[in-house]
């Protein structure tokens, strides 16, 4: 059994249409752009700019997420190098095949 180390997070800020930089109660903090996987019927809605602009910080779990739902554990956003080219591969299946 992985070890799973539970993160929370502190606050947020919108750094650009898809990119958030998150702190988190450690004191580390990570920018992601998430773009890139934002695709499939969870996140593929978060690609309309004014969805994605409606993140908020969930208190009560510590976590980040949007009106429809859509969320990611704190420990995979704040351990996000370690985990995007994984989350990458999963959602290319959601992808447009190219013409």
């Amino acid at each position: 059994m992985q070890n799973h180390t539970i993160y929370r997070v502190a606050e947020f800020e919108r750094v650009g249409n898809y990119t958030l930089r998150i702190r988190f109660d450690d004191g580390s903090e990570q920018t992601i752009d998430f773009l890139p996987v934002l695709h499939g019927p969870v996140f593929g809605p978060l690609r309309d700019k004014q969805l994605f602009a409606q993140v908020e910080l969930i208190n009560y779990a510590s976590c980040l997420e949007w009106p429809n739902g859509a969320d990611f554990d704190p420990e995979t956003l704040r351990n996000w190098p370690l985990y995007k080219d994984a989350i990458l591969a999963n959602r290319q299946v959601f992808l447009e095949p190219a013409v």
